[in-house]
């Protein structure tokens, strides 16, 4: 959503498995059998909208997404869906929404906007209803204490520098609770590490180009970006060892939440 208007909807999708499973583990923990209306805020290209479309055929499904190319892609792939060029930080739902949903998007928002967006939203529900999400909790991972080292090392360190490390990091589980459980009656919340083998380091730079890096390698030049992700794949060789078969393990943590409108 935001910082996310320009994103490549055919880059994101290069990992469209790994992406989505997630998206499975989260629409299998929401907690109810016939929801009317779902809402998938930053649906992406769809592949999330998908799985709530299998999970819940009866209901009524609208996806958000502030990215032009990823709506074309999601139109295209859930033709009888409706898809919604918006922005997660000003959206007001116009009617009734039985569950919220989102996919590796609120990590965009700056941390005091994440939190006053999930809370405006379920304040916005009756009871009963549901806000799931699902984002990266890997700021600390060594693909991304990597971002950070290349950024402040090389010609672009004086453009990247007021960065300061890209999106800011998740609100921790009890930070979650607190603050949402005047507004709900359950919160579930958990944290999984995927563990994803991929074809080599250059692997790791496909996947994070069009999500992590995006905040590193955007404001270059394509002189600089080239040299930034030069630099920053040596970096990974020396974080991710080489499996006996050349593939490399990038271990991805994700935090959880399902949250119950009391």
């Amino acid at each position: 959503m935001a910082g996310t208007k320009d994103w490549n909807a055919m880059q994101y999708l290069m990992f469209e498995d790994e992406r989505t499973r997630p998206c499975y583990d989260l629409a299998s923990r929401i907690p109810l059998q016939s929801p009317c209306h779902i809402v998938d805020l930053g649906c992406g290209p769809g592949n999330s909208t998908a799985v709530l479309a299998s999970r819940f055929p009866q209901a009524h499904l609208t996806g958000l997404d502030s990215s032009p190319d990823m709506i074309e892609k999601a139109k295209k792939r859930l033709p009888d869906t409706q898809f919604t060029l918006a922005d997660l930080s000003s959206y007001t739902p116009s009617g009734p929404v039985d569950v919220f949903f989102s996919n590796a998007t609120l990590q965009w928002l700056p941390s005091a906007d994440r939190i006053n967006v999930i809370t405006r939203l379920i304040d916005s529900q009756k009871s009963g209803g549901i806000f799931a999400f699902q984002v990266p909790d890997n700021l600390s991972e060594p693909s991304h204490e990597a971002m950070r080292q290349t950024a402040s090392d090389g010609p672009w360190a004086k453009t990247l520098k007021s960065l300061q490390g890209g999106r800011e990091s998740i609100q921790s589980p009890q930070e979650l609770y607190d603050h949402l459980k005047p507004l709900c009656s359950r919160i579930d919340l958990w944290h999984t590490t995927y563990y994803h083998v991929l074809d080599g380091h250059e692997a790791i730079v496909e996947w994070l180009k069009s999500t992590g890096l995006r905040p590193f390698i955007d404001p270059l030049s394509p002189e600089e970006r080239e040299g930034f992700l030069d630099a920053y794949r040596n970096r990974l060789k020396g974080a991710y060892s080489a499996c006996y078969d050349g593939k490399v393990i990038l271990p991805f943590p994700r935090l959880f939440m399902v949250a119950v409108k009391a």
